[in-house]
Order: structure tokens, then C-alpha cells, then sequence
């Protein structure tokens, strides 16, 4: 004979939360940051390609941004060497910084400011609004779909790995390393890539974050290092009232009612859970050691801390000099309207 639970006593939260409004404030002026150095980087592009390129025009190295593969590569050389790279380097300083905000605030790049996560809960979120619900993939197809980005993620390791620090250099300096953004650029630019994007649209109004979840290798790469944050979210059995808001709210399907402390690679630190929860310090962005009342991160404070690690490690590396690559222009010159005639595989 089963004997009922006493229902647990709802102490409301009196606070108002701000958390989500800061998170799609970053969103959005991060998504925006990106489509103005994708129009700046375009047009640099085609002044190449045209021949009329105007030295006042300069290259803007955010772009690197879009080139993990290239930060792994120069992260590895220069832990090597000891030696900052000298092409590409904007690559190195952007992969820190998020990985550094990784570290301390889980996976706080994918859901704050990755442009390709902010368009894919648009997506998800479109979908639910269109049909009123989102679709996810049975459990037994869930669990190894997950693994594909950690299998890529450990191929580009395994390959960044096995190069010596001269292999890196020689790469870098290549005809295909030199202009590796343009090419990203142009591949975007391709029927090959519309398609891709095609299919990826479709399967993100689908099936809630179906690119973040199954195929994204730096999101794979930035959930280990989550695994070493000093904080996560965490749950106060005696404050929670088991109303499974949270779980309900989070976008990555964690059971985060039933957690004391969420330790997943998953978790992406939106703080959606914190914000729909009713109960006074039932759920919060904690340290290792909490009590109700001290050491949680408010929202406001997780919003200076991802700006100023963003913002500091960019800003050193630009005043510092370490932004801008060492490929000349008249490199540019060459090789851009060659790979617009005849692409490199």
C-alpha cells in the first residue's frame, strides 16, 4: 500500500527575473555583430574578385570566428611552441574566449551568443508555434544521434593531434590555408550549401535544436570543457515543490527536476529552468557549495562575466596586436580571384 507524499508547501519567488531578457539581448547584438562582418567580409571579397580592391578596406579578422579548425590548429602550436601564430590568430583568441566562458558558465556560447544557436531556437521555437508542439527523437535514437558530434569533433582532434607545430606553419601559410575564410565563405555561397541549410532548417523546426544536439563539433568540444566549471545549475530538494517546470522548459530535454546538480554536457547555461521555476532558491546557477540565500550567479552577473570574458580577451588581442594575420594583400590578390575561377577541393 503506497502512502502519499504531503504536498510541499509553494514559497513564491517575489524577485522578478531578468535572465532571459539579458540572454536575448546578447543574442541578438551578437547575431548582428556577425551578419556586419559577414556584409563587411563579402564586399571585401568581391573587391578582389573584381580587381578594384581599395587598400582602405581592411579585412575585419572576426571572421575567423568561422574557422574552429583553424584556432584548434594555432591553439596546438602555439602550446607547442610557446609562440603566438602569426596567420590566422584572431582564430586563436576567439576560440579562448569561448572556451574560457564555457568553463566557467557551462555552455553558455552555444545558448548566449553563437549566431547558429540563436537561429536554431528561432527555428524550434517556430515550430512550436506552428504545430504546437516540438518532436524529439526517441530515447534509443536520441542517445547515439548525440555521439555524431563528439565522433567529428574527436576526427579534428585526432587530425589536428598527429600535425607537428611546422605542419600547422606550412598549412597556415598555404595557398588553401591562406584564404581558408574566403573558401568558407564561397562553400556558404554554394547550391551545396543551400541545400545543407535546406535540409537543417527543416530538421530544426522539427526536432528542437537538431543541429546543436546531433551534429555540432564546437559545441561538442565546449560541453567537455563545461564538465571542469566550478558552476552549474543546481536544485534544494526542501525549496523544490516537484512541478517539473524545469525539466519541461529545458531545451536540451534534461530531467532537471529530478537532478540535485546538473552535470551534463548538454546543458547550455540559458538559465530557461532558473526562469520558469516558482519557488523562492529551488533552482539556481550555483558553485560547489551553496545554501539557499548565498553564493548563486544572478543573471545579471553571468551577463557581465560572458562580456567581460569576450570582450577582454578580444580587446587584448587587438591591442596587443595580436588580432590581424600576416598574409599580405597582394596574397589576397592572387589567390582570391583564382578561387573564385577555379575553387580549390
Amino acid at each position: 500500500m503506497s502512502v502519499a507524499l504531503p504536498r510541499k508547501k509553494l514559497i513564491r519567488r517575489t524577485a522578478a527575473d531578468y535572465s532571459q531578457r539579458l540572454r536575448r539581448s546578447f543574442q541578438i547584438a551578437f547575431l548582428l555583430l556577425n551578419a556586419w562582418i559577414g556584409i563587411k567580409f563579402y564586399l571585401w571579397v568581391h573587391r578582389f574578385e573584381s580587381g578594384t580592391h581599395d587598400r582602405g578596406m581592411t579585412r575585419p579578422a572576426g571572421v575567423e570566428g568561422w574557422l574552429p579548425i583553424a584556432g584548434l590548429m594555432n591553439l596546438k602550436y602555439w602550446l607547442v611552441t610557446g609562440h603566438l601564430p602569426l596567420t590566422h590568430p584572431a582564430a586563436l583568441f576567439l576560440l579562448l574566449a569561448f572556451l574560457a566562458i564555457s568553463f566557467l558558465f557551462r555552455k553558455a556560447f552555444c545558448s548566449w551568443l553563437c549566431p547558429i544557436g540563436t537561429l536554431s531556437e528561432y527555428l524550434w521555437r517556430a515550430g512550436n508555434a506552428i504545430f504546437r508542439r516540438s518532436f524529439r527523437l526517441p530515447r534509443w535514437v536520441d542517445i547515439p544521434l548525440r555521439g555524431l558530434k563528439y565522433l567529428l569533433l574527436g576526427f579534428f582532434v585526432w587530425a589536428v593531434a598527429n600535425m607537428s607545430a611546422e605542419a600547422i606553419v606550412e598549412f597556415m601559410r598555404s595557398p588553401y590555408g591562406a584564404i581558408a575564410d574566403v573558401r568558407m565563405l564561397n562553400f556558404f555561397l554554394s547550391e551545396t550549401a543551400a541545400i545543407v541549410l535546406a535540409i537543417l532548417v527543416v530538421a530544426s523546426v522539427l526536432v528542437q535544436n537538431f543541429w546543436c544536439r546531433y551534429l555540432c563539433p564546437y559545441g561538442a568540444l565546449l560541453g567537455i570543457t563545461s564538465f571542469l566549471s566550478p558552476f552549474r545549475i543546481r536544485r534544494s530538494e526542501s525549496a523544490c515543490i516537484d512541478c517539473a517546470k524545469c525539466a519541461k522548459a529545458c531545451p536540451s530535454a534534461l530531467r532537471v527536476d529530478q537532478l540535485i546538480s546538473i552535470k551534463s554536457a548538454e546543458c547550455t547555461g540559458c538559465l530557461e529552468c532558473v526562469a520558469v521555476c516558482p519557488a523562492e532558491g529551488a533552482l539556481q546557477m550555483a558553485p560547489p557549495r551553496w545554501a539557499a540565500d548565498q553564493g548563486r550567479i544572478s543573471p545579471w552577473a553571468m551577463a557581465a562575466g560572458i562580456a567581460i570574458l569576450f570582450l577582454g580577451i578580444v580587446g587584448f588581442a587587438k591591442t596587443a596586436g595580436y588580432w590581424h594575420g600576416d598574409v599580405p594583400d597582394y596574397v589576397y590578390r592572387q589567390l582570391v580571384p583564382q578561387e573564385a575561377a577555379h575553387p580549390l577541393p
